[in-house]
């Protein structure tokens, strides 16, 4: 096992990566300071993984409440229904709430946490390597609109991440692929080594292969952690970390949050954003070539679907959250292993790289 610190004062947690941490519920049950534990998870999660989360409530008083499988279902609907357990619950100030499953059961669990009477505890238990990586650290939480995605949040760190590997078992390849794409997102961001290390590890990471798999989780959560601890709220350089999620947000709410999961759209939106730095003279066509056989070699998309305009598309970026003042800033890349904040981004520019 290996443990990252995510150190912010008081409201530091650790996230312990490995194998059988799930099991090992004498090291997360510490961190559940009341009596009343709500876990939320999902429809395909739960009846493979509740009864092994349950044998470490044992003692308290708690419920489950799930919700459907997928994007589609991170709504405020689930977070008022969700809302509602915690009161059939009986959950007081000092109740927490357990997030077992993928990024949207952590987003809805994290942001219903920061609802119930102002904030109470929760902890991640991500079961998918997506969240693994990127969701279950740093404390965002949220919920979509059909307007755009992760429009209404809240900053609300966990008290702790439980990253079983041993839940990856039962993860299909669509998805486990999925999450390499936000391992590969922190190397292009700003860890040249480590985007070498992906290059001579890819095939490994491909079969799943543990030590490895251990180990790129844990070099992405640190790196995470470390941007986390210098910019929680996202003012300056946590915004890095949204490399590609511009085209990536518009991608998938195009195609209704059901056409492309989201490390899919991050991946194919890492590329458009590559191909428009080099079109901005920032960076060169061949890092955007090693970028693009890198995501190929572990099997994830480097083309948007058909189907979308440009047009259309464009005009879902403009409702992201890092524009100011009626302009586009994105995060962009002079090459691999430096990423910058881009303000005033042309939007011919951002049609051609879209056509």
């Amino acid at each position: 096992m290996k443990t990252v610190d995510v150190v912010l004062g008081e409201r530091s947690y650790p996230v312990w990566i490995g194998s059988g941490v799930l099991a090992d519920n004498t090291r997360w049950r510490e961190r559940i300071r009341g009596r009343h534990v709500l876990v939320i998870s999902n429809e395909t999660v739960a009846p493979l993984y509740l009864e092994r989360l349950a044998r470490g409530l044992d003692g308290l008083t708690w419920s489950s409440f799930l919700i459907g499988d997928g994007e589609a279902n991170k709504t405020f609907a689930n977070v008022g229904l969700a809302l509602d357990a915690l009161g059939q619950l009986g959950a007081t100030r000092d109740a927490c709430i357990v997030a077992l499953g993928g990024g949207v059961v952590g987003d809805l669990a994290g942001f219903t946490a920061a609802c119930w009477m102002r904030g109470i505890d929760f902890i991640q238990v991500p079961t998918t390597l997506l969240a693994m990586v990127d969701s279950s650290v740093g404390g965002k939480t949220g919920v979509n609109l059909p307007i755009g995605k992760n429009l209404v949040g809240a900053f609300h760190q966990p008290r702790a991440v439980v990253a079983d590997i041993d839940t990856l078992d039962t993860l299909p390849q669509r998805e486990y692929r999925a999450g390499l794409a936000e391992v590969v997102k922190a190397a292009a961001i700003g860890d040249a080594a480590f985007f070498d290390w992906l290059e001579t590890h890819a095939d490994s990471l491909s079969m799943r292969e543990s030590t490895a798999l251990i180990d790129a989780i844990a070099r992405k959560c640190q790196y995470k952690a470390g941007v986390v601890a210098r910019d929680e709220t996202e003012q300056g350089e946590r915004a890095l970390l949204n490399l590609g999620h511009t085209f990536g947000h518009a991608l998938e709410t195009a195609g209704g949050y059901t056409e492309l999961l989201h490390g899919e759209g991050v991946a194919i939106g890492m590329v458009l954003a590559a191909r428009l730095s080099a079109r901005l003279g920032m960076s060169h066509d061949g890092d955007t070539h090693r970028l693009i056989a890198l995501l190929e070699r572990l099997g994830l998309p480097t083309r948007q679907p058909a189907g979308h305009t440009p047009e259309r598309l464009l005009s879902l970026m403009r409702l992201d959250k890092k524009n100011t003042a009626g302009t586009l800033r994105l995060i962009l890349w002079r090459g691999i292993g430096s990423a910058e904040i881009v303000a005033g981004v042309n939007e011919a520019d951002v049609l051609a790289v879209l056509g």
